[in-house]
């Protein structure tokens, strides 16, 4: 994300998953801007924490790209076509279904029905992947119901919309957990650093819950507002029927309650990790605080298992 490097390794032993390692590893305020990445040695370093600090031993890894750089399309080509011959014919159609100059844009493609040990995926289908997980958690059947995901990050809102368990919506707009350490920051004269741990670990003035920490909330449930907005507008008599909280900002406290309250339907904190296993090197307390911030990394680990 803009804030961290996550880092998780997931096994599966019969049904059940078995968190293995995990890490977050912050990432300094340059490093990503926009969904773009700024400073490639700060990732790069950020990378290689996260790996030393998780203990993992694993040596691939599945990583998504942002869904608004993207664009995705399943052709029908002659399954009798060799590799080369698949790309030369995607290359001929690619116009037709990409309204960029091909020479600004990068291109890949799988077979379907066939997936390599390295994946590149797509934040939304991540998501989804992640939202198998914990669908039952929340109702006795997800089976013709939709669902909301509100996921909110360091610097951005986003917004996945599930029905059927399938995607079917998704929309982003600036907002996030950033607005809330920069004002901290101004208001206490803090360093950014300085103000991002004192907002995880606390330690502010009396006032900060009233004067800061309360304004934001109310940000932050009109944000959800507006996405839910955008997704109703366009949805023909399509209702939501439950809210999932996710990112970073889905951990302060009491959020949960501030937005049902608002939106008048169930809403809960996405924790995938409620029925997985854990080995011993993981502390529960501390992967449960940072539950909600994992959903794509949990979704892209998920596709090991493909």
């Amino acid at each position: 994300s803009s804030a961290a490097v996550k880092l998780l390794e997931l096994s599966k032993v019969g049904t059940r998953y078995r968190v293995e390692s995990y890490a977050v590893s912050p990432l300094p305020q340059d490093a990503v801007i926009d969904k773009n990445i700024a400073n490639v040695n700060s990732i790069a370093d950020a990378v290689k924490a996260a790996v030393k600090q998780s203990g993992t031993k694993v040596r691939q890894a599945t990583v998504a790209v942002s869904g608004s750089a993207v664009m995705t399309k399943i052709i029908t080509l002659d399954a009798s076509l060799s590799d080369d011959e698949m790309e030369e014919q995607i290359m001929l159609e690619a116009d037709q279904y990409v309204p960029y100059p091909l020479d600004e844009i990068n291109f890949d493609f799988e077979v379907q029905g066939v997936l390599k040990t390295r994946i590149v995926d797509v934040e939304a289908f991540a998501m989804e992947n992640a939202f198998s997980l914990l669908s039952e958690q929340f109702v006795d059947s997800v089976d013709g119901h939709t669902f909301a995901i509100a996921d909110i990050g360091a610097t951005m809102a986003t917004l996945n919309v599930l029905h059927d368990r399938r995607a079917v919506y998704a929309r982003e707009q600036v907002f996030g957990g950033k607005q809330l350490t920069e004002e901290i920051q101004r208001r206490y004269g803090l360093s950014y650093e300085e103000a991002g741990l004192a907002k995880k670990h606390g330690g502010l003035p009396d006032n900060y819950t009233a004067d800061v920490l309360d304004p934001f909330k109310r940000a932050m449930v009109q944000q959800i507002q507006r996405l839910l907005q955008f997704f109703v507008a366009s949805a023909a008599n399509r209702t939501i029927d439950g809210v999932i909280l996710a990112g970073g900002c889905a951990s302060i406290p009491g959020i949960e309650k501030l937005v049902e309250k608002s939106l008048d339907v169930p809403v809960n904190i996405a924790n995938p990790f409620v029925n997985m296993a854990l080995s011993n090197k993981i502390k529960p307390q501390i992967l449960s605080n940072d539950a909600p911030a994992m959903m794509i990394a949990c979704g892209l680990a998920l596709r090991s298992f493909d």
